[in-house]
């Protein structure tokens, strides 16, 4: 792809960085904020800026927050003794977006995937498995994607805690093997929340 300015093909180096942006997206969206008013581009390059600087991460649940602690863990209403634990911060919209869980949530940051170098280490998991034996959780639900990564990840921590007092569960069948929760509709997604299964009780259905 052939450059008039050298300002141009960089802005759209950089944009086609982004999932699922590839190089004529990247130009179409570059031109477009070219045509927009200076101000509003310059807005939105201080709203990356900032998110980029000053976001932080919850220090009890590892989700996205403008604070130390995240609105849903400080807020008082919700039972912080169950705790849902997913992959990132869309699962944690997809869920809240059901409003059919008021417990608390715990953010991996991702699955154990040894082909693409990521294993335990790499994951919130250790500070989970010190929740559990701290003996502030009753119940722990697996709300990870249906793949082999996410099962891998599921039985991981499983085996971690299985000794300990603590119901552990996961979220029913609803979702299709391989689906992501963040694309799963509300509904589904409530009722998979809802009637969730003793995490054994899965192991033996595999």
């Amino acid at each position: 792809m052939d450059f008039s300015s050298k300002l141009l093909e960089n802005a759209v180096n950089e944009v086609s960085q982004l999932p699922g942006i590839g190089k004529r997206t990247a130009l179409r969206l570059v031109l477009h904020m070219l045509k927009r008013p200076e101000e509003q581009t310059l807005t939105l390059a201080q709203s990356l800026t900032e998110l980029r600087s000053q976001i932080k991460f919850c220090s009890n649940c590892h989700n996205i927050s403008d604070v130390a602690i995240c609105e849903i863990c400080a807020n008082p209403n919700r039972d912080a003794s169950i705790v849902c634990v997913v992959e990132d911060i869309r699962d944690v919209m997809a869920i809240e977006n059901t409003s059919q869980f008021r417990g608390h949530y715990h953010v991996l940051g991702g699955k154990i995937s040894p082909m693409d170098g990521v294993g335990p280490g790499e994951l919130n998991i250790s500070s989970l498995v010190e929740k559990v034996k701290g003996g502030k959780i009753s119940e722990l639900i697996f709300a990870l994607s249906s793949t082999m990564e996410g099962d891998t990840t599921n039985f991981y921590i499983f085996k971690q805690i299985e000794e300990d007092e603590v119901t552990i569960s996961t979220i029913a069948r609803g979702i299709s093997v391989g689906d992501e929760l963040e694309y799963a509709d509300e509904v589904t997604l409530g009722r998979s929340i809802l009637n969730r299964i003793p995490f054994e009780s899965s192991l033996k259905s595999s």
